[in-house]
């Protein structure tokens, strides 16, 4: 959870909402503190739940993701019961709001202008609307599974997808960027394939998806699609050299560690 927090879209895109190098250090460090806060107190909550409520109770009552708000009602009654569900629902609006934007900038951005256009334009505002447009495509979309799944459907095997996508995929491409002078673009395809694609073939072959007689033993495929990220990375990065992105290594490690130039390349 500690390396899909890492890698997740709209946390990084936090990095966005500063407006300089010194505010963006500050706000790590206040990210790491609360995150890291969080979930040291997501042990006390799970042994908690468990010891005040009871599992069974939980079981019977809508399960582990009930936990936190049944704990909530055993201690404080209805009024703090409703407060943490208050709580919930924001988070989830946040969660969603945050992913939609992450979604639809980055097939703005990345794809259709730098990969459809090789990163020119063809209009002013171009890139707006493709982003408008993907905020709604993504939104309508994800409304549509929902209502296909239906109110019964237990959806939270797609938390640990997210995190285990999150940190097979993304996170071996942001460490070895930072630190490994020899990675490259194609390290960064191979490694962002081999974690999405070994995460999503192991939690399909998980408990969460097949009930009875799992392939793979493990709800969370973590323990493993995140050693095949990082391996299918480094390998992607061995099978060709690349100088340009090592010529700039230098120059982003600089960059990394004290903040120089960062301010210039914003007001550009």
């Amino acid at each position: 959870m500690i390396f899909g927090t890492a890698g997740l879209p709209h946390i990084l895109v936090r990095f966005y909402t500063v407006p300089d190098a010194k505010t963006a250090r500050t706000s790590v460090v206040w990210a790491m503190l609360i995150i890291g806060g969080f979930y040291i107190l997501t042990t006390f909550l799970g042994f908690g739940a468990a010891t005040i409520v009871g599992r069974d109770f939980i079981a019977r009552n809508g399960g582990t993701n009930m936990s936190a708000p049944l704990l909530a009602q055993t201690l404080g009654g209805d009024l703090f019961f409703a407060f943490i569900s208050a709580i919930a629902f924001a988070t989830i609006l946040a969660v969603v709001a945050g992913l939609t934007i992450s979604a639809s900038t980055s097939f703005a951005h990345d794809f259709w202008t730098n990969v459809l256009h090789r990163g020119k334009e063809r209009s002013p505002g171009e890139e707006v609307r493709v982003a408008r447009v993907t905020a709604f495509v993504v939104g309508a979309v994800s409304i549509m599974i929902a209502i296909l799944l239906g109110p019964n459907a237990n959806v939270a095997f797609l938390v640990a997808l997210a995190f285990a996508v999150a940190a097979s995929a993304n996170l071996p491409v942001i460490v070895l960027s930072l630190f490994w002078r020899r990675f490259n673009t194609r390290g960064a395809v191979a490694g962002l394939a081999t974690g999405l694609l070994s995460s999503l073939i192991l939690i399909l072959l998980s408990p969460s998806i097949m009930k009875g007689g799992a392939i793979f033993p493990l709800e969370n495929p973590g323990i493993v699609s995140i050693p095949l990220g990082f391996l299918g990375a480094a390998l992607g990065a061995l099978t060709g050299r690349e100088p340009e992105a090592e010529a700039k290594f230098t120059e982003l490690n600089v960059r990394a560690n004290t903040g120089l130039g960062a301010e210039k390349a914003v007001m550009r």
